[in-house]
């Protein structure tokens, strides 16, 4: 019996963080769990239960997304003046009480309401956890944060799978029972959340005659380079429009692929995510290796955009073949873009301001989540040629953020942040 726990205390050990960066890995996977069983359903929900029209359905969702993008660096700056784990925790009670306040209504404008107030939290949850990672996982930051991801998509998994058995019931009840089971997946993880350690702050660096505040600004709204960076992030972010939103409308309207490809393509993506995110996080470990990552991560891009056009030239074998070619390819573009963005705009945040920093540069998904899918719905009208033009538009977009970093990740002053810094007090 003591091998099995040997093994397993091994196993355990060689996850960054500790016991609390461990517990959190739970939270991500009972929130994704719980996120999973709704978030199939909401606009079936608002249609079904609530009685609101397609075009209400529309109009709400576009509303929560647009007021959902505050989101990011609200929490940024909340995590940089009040303790992280209680941040953390009142953003996940915040999402269950706006979500459980939907079953209390069935007013269009007050159901708005209540999804754009849930917006903003929803919208907080990555930065933070990204905030917590850097702050327990220290040097290791990159591979705890593909460890997390990949319980993410683990929980996505359960919980689509727990959605899915609900609706066959055909029963409109199961949209309810399904909203309710993720308001207490909010509550579990709020509790569980709490009972974590708060991590260290991160650490004030002794300050030299030569810095100057042009050096390492303390609001990353006035840092240019900061901001240019995460303009091309949110470009680079479109991988998952491509992947969640396109795909699935491009098989039905553009090729010949059967409809029911569709899922299935979403679970390679989910698969390759679990097999490969940890195991590819050591080439972006540090700051420059993950600069190096911007360039086979445009070489993706471009294969994937070239495999969407191809899926449209007529044939169900080809369609399907260029189509598993697209999918295989983007889901590593998304594996190397989340590897090399977690380094960067961490390494890029100065220690005093980090929760600001990280905020505003979770600008750049929650962009690309509300503006992503008008643009590729406009690359799909404009026909097949238009996914190259898309692709080279990718790396242009990779080819300004590689030289837009080059003095930053190269600066003898600005060391990346995989490096423990000297310590002058903690504030």
């Amino acid at each position: 019996m003591s091998r099995p726990s040997s093994w397993h205390r091994t196993a355990l050990d060689r996850i960054p963080g500790g016991r609390d960066g461990r517990r959190m890995l739970v939270v991500s996977i009972i929130d994704k769990t719980g996120t999973g069983l709704w978030a199939g359903c909401t606009a079936l929900y608002f249609t079904y239960v609530s009685g609101l029209s397609l075009g209400q359905v529309g109009l709400l969702m576009t509303v929560s997304g647009g007021v959902g993008i505050a989101g990011a660096p609200l929490a940024g700056l909340l995590a940089d003046r009040f303790p992280l784990v209680r941040v953390i925790a009142a953003t996940q009670l915040a999402r269950g009480a706006t979500l459980l306040a939907l079953l209390t209504t069935d007013h269009f404008l007050l159901l708005t309401l209540y999804s754009a107030l849930g917006a903003l939290p929803d919208r907080a949850g990555s930065v933070l956890i990204k905030l917590y990672a850097a702050r327990q996982a220290g040097a290791e930051r990159v591979r705890y944060q593909a460890i997390q991801r990949t319980t993410v998509n683990i929980g996505w998994s359960i919980g689509g799978l727990g959605a899915a058995a609900a609706l066959a019931t055909g029963s409109t009840q199961a949209y309810t029972w399904l909203l309710v089971g993720n308001v207490l997946s909010y509550l579990a993880i709020a509790l569980l959340t709490l009972r974590c350690a708060e991590p260290s702050a991160p650490s004030l660096v002794a300050a030299t005659a030569r810095d100057t505040p042009r050096d390492k600004p303390s609001s990353p709204w006035r840092d240019r380079t900061f901001l240019g960076y995460t303009a091309t992030d949110a470009v680079l972010f479109l991988d998952d429009t491509i992947l969640q939103v396109a795909v699935p409308l491009w098989i039905v309207h553009a090729t010949d692929a059967p409809v029911g490809l569709a899922p299935l393509l979403l679970v390679l993506n989910t698969v390759l995510v679990v097999l490969f995110q940890v195991p590819l996080a050591r080439f972006g470990a540090t700051t420059a290796a993950a600069r190096r990552l911007l360039f086979p991560l445009t070489g993706l891009f471009v294969v994937g955009t070239l495999a969407l056009a191809a899926s449209a030239a007529g044939g169900r074998a080809l369609a399907v073949t260029a189509l598993v070619v697209a999918v295989v390819a983007l889901t590593f573009a998304e594996i190397v873009h989340a590897t090399s963005s977690w380094e960067l705009s961490v390494a890029l945040a100065p220690a005093d301001a980090q929760g600001a920093y990280l905020g505003v540069h979770g600008l750049a998904h929650s962009t690309q989540r509300f503006a992503g899918p008008l643009l590729v719905t406009a690359v799909m009208t404009a026909g097949p040629l238009a996914w190259p033009l898309l692709g080279l538009a990718l790396v242009g977009a990779g080819a300004a953020q590689h030289r837009l970093l080059r003095d930053r990740v190269t600066h003898p002053a600005q060391p990346s942040l995989s490096v423990p810094t000297v310590t002058v007090s903690e504030h």
